[in-house]
Parts: structure tokens; C-alpha cells; sequence
């Protein structure tokens, strides 16, 4: 196998790819496991691009890198969880910030070099032999001959949305919860409770008012 400088940068996306994924689940600390996977989406969204589908390659920046886990990274440090404390500030997660930040901007530097040097995909590009543009080829693909495998993908994330809200929802001591069907059988009279009590003024001359 020829390796050329576009196989080369795939190749080591793939392991920083690789590496950064098994960091997410080796880390201790829940902000730096989200870090380590924010590096492995943008790598794996590399591996994408210099392959020739820049459409999957955007749209996992766009929506994973760029929305899903900052929101996930967001949620983490808002919550006060015991090995991660938020009292003690973001410093303490400043050196995976910027080593991820770091690999990040090496693999765009990377990137940009593989883009402006290949005359072609890393693959045979179905969509270049096809003569049609890469979202429309990806779009009748993905909703033609891989609808089956589609439609197993949704309901394989709709159960992991469902399981996470679950694991959400258990009780534990000190937090306050909701029951919707107290809520649902309150009366208008149980809203308001009247407090009749006698008003005071207030010292004057080091004088107590008298109660009204």
C-alpha cells in the first residue's frame, strides 16, 4: 500500500480518534470525559472529510462538536457532582482544555493541508462516480437501500434517550421532586391560604408602636 500524506493524516486521526475515545471512558472526572469526546467526535469528523464525505464531516462538527457537547459539557459542570465540584472553579479542567484545544487545531491545520494537496478521495467516492453531489447521493442512499439500518439507529437512540432520562429520575436525599398527580388534583381553594395577623409600626423616638 502506497501510504502518501493523505493516508498518512487519516491514519493518525483515526488513532488520535482511537485514543481519545478510550481516554472518555477511562476518565475519572465527568467534564474531562466530555472533553476527550468532544476530541474524538472532531477526529473521527476528520477521518470524514479527508475520505471524501465533507457533508457527515460538517454535520458532526456542526451538531455533536458544536451543540450536543458543549450543552453535555454545560450540564456536567452545572451539576454539583461529588468527584467534580464546581465550587473549585474551571482551572482545575484548564490542562485537558487546552490539550484538546491543541489537537484540535493541529488536526484543522492537518486538515487543510490533506484538502489543498489531494486530487482525489482517499476511497472510490460513489457520489463522484454517480455524478451527483455529495448530500443528494447520501440523501437517496441513506433512504433507499440503508432505510432498514436507519430506522434500527433511531429506535436504538430513542431507548438510550428514554434509559438516560430514567437514570435521571432517581431519588436521592436533599433534592425536591415533582409529583404530577398531586399537581393534577389540587383544588382552587388549596392555592391560597389567608393569614390574618396584627400589623406593627415601626420604633419612632425609641418608642414602640402600638399593634394595630
Amino acid at each position: 500500500m502506497d501510504f502518501d500524506f493523505q493516508t498518512i493524516a487519516f491514519l493518525g486521526f483515526a488513532a488520535v480518534a482511537a485514543i481519545a475515545a478510550l481516554a472518555t471512558i477511562a476518565a475519572r472526572n465527568p467534564v474531562h470525559a466530555v472533553l476527550w469526546l468532544v476530541l474524538t467526535f472532531f477526529s473521527v469528523a476528520c477521518t470524514w472529510i479527508v475520505g471524501g464525505v465533507e457533508f457527515l464531516g460538517i454535520a458532526l462538527v456542526l451538531v455533536y462538536v458544536g451543540a450536543v457537547m458543549v450543552l453535555f459539557l454545560f450540564v456536567v459542570m452545572m451539576l454539583d457532582m461529588d468527584k467534580a465540584p464546581i465550587r473549585q472553579g474551571y482551572v482545575r479542567y484548564l490542562p485537558i482544555g487546552l490539550l484538546v484545544a491543541v489537537a484540535m487545531l493541529l488536526e484543522m491545520l492537518a486538515l487543510i493541508g490533506v484538502r489543498s494537496a489531494a486530487q482525489a478521495p482517499l476511497a472510490d467516492n460513489a457520489a463522484v462516480a454517480s455524478g451527483i453531489p455529495n448530500t443528494n447521493w447520501l440523501a437517496h442512499a441513506l433512504f433507499t437501500d440503508f432505510m432498514l439500518p436507519f430506522e434500527v439507529a433511531a429506535v436504538i437512540l430513542t431507548v438510550a434517550v428514554v434509559a438516560a432520562v430514567m437514570l435521571t429520575l432517581r431519588r436521592r436525599e436533599g433534592t425536591r421532586h415533582q409529583n404530577p398527580s398531586e399537581q393534577v388534583r389540587v383544588r382552587a381553594a388549596e392555592r391560597v391560604r389567608m393569614v390574618k395577623m396584627a400589623a406593627e409600626t415601626p420604633v419612632v423616638d425609641g418608642q414602640a408602636g402600638e399593634g394595630a
